[in-house]
């Protein structure tokens, strides 16, 4: 697989560099220090996974997956950062990032992640998913009409998105624990995803 490393720290590019070229499967094919520069180095030199910083000056890691991806949606985005920040990792999902990643982790985790993002599956580390979750249980979100939802339905969703379980969405909801399930597998079915963490990503792109 095909890497562009994203980073205004010329030392974790680097270090980020020789770390990947160590491994037979992955090849780095160019570094960026911007969003913009990575998008214009997307266009050149076709990467599978963009690995990408979020603080960056001329245009962050944001505003550079939501570039790349609207350019290139066969190009994957891992955001590789050490900001733990609920707006920053709302927005990159948003944006269409496939997974969100915290620098304070091991080179052999960080490998992995971009292993299983190359594969099509989304990774967000437990730190980012107990921070979204914390967030999503304070907002108040509408059901909107574009997907033809119920509020049963709408509710459910949102509290997979939250990391709950079968069960602990059954208490909340006053039902048992087969009608979530049958719920939960009625909206992958009608929103055409795969399993729960789709559910999860597909709750906050969109609402």
């Amino acid at each position: 697989m095909k890497v562009l490393i994203t980073d205004d720290d010329a030392l974790i590019r680097d270090s980020l560099k020789i770390l990947l070229d160590l491994e037979d499967d992955i090849e780095v094919v160019g570094t960026a220090s911007t969003g913009q520069e990575a998008f214009e180095m997307c266009q050149k030199l076709s990467p599978d996974i963009v690995l990408m910083d979020i603080r960056m000056p001329v245009l962050d890691g944001v505003l550079g997956t939501k570039l790349i991806k609207e350019h290139f949606r066969s190009i994957k985005v891992l955001i590789l950062t050490t900001f733990n920040d609920y707006e920053y990792i709302k927005e990159a999902i948003k944006n269409g990032a496939e997974g969100y990643i915290l620098k304070n982790q091991s080179a052999d985790s960080i490998i992995e992640s971009i292993r299983t993002v190359y594969k099509g599956n989304a990774v967000f580390e437990k730190n980012v998913v107990d921070t979204l979750s914390s967030m999503l249980r304070d907002e108040r979100n509408s059901i909107p009409e574009d997907f033809d939802l119920t509020e049963k339905e709408f509710n459910i969703l949102k509290f997979v998105a939250e990391g709950l379980s079968n069960k602990e969405i059954a208490q909340k909801l006053y039902l048992s624990d087969g009608t979530v399930r049958n719920y939960v597998t009625s909206l992958l079915e009608k929103l055409g995803l795969r399993d729960r963490t789709q559910l999860a990503i597909f709750f906050l792109k969109n609402f």
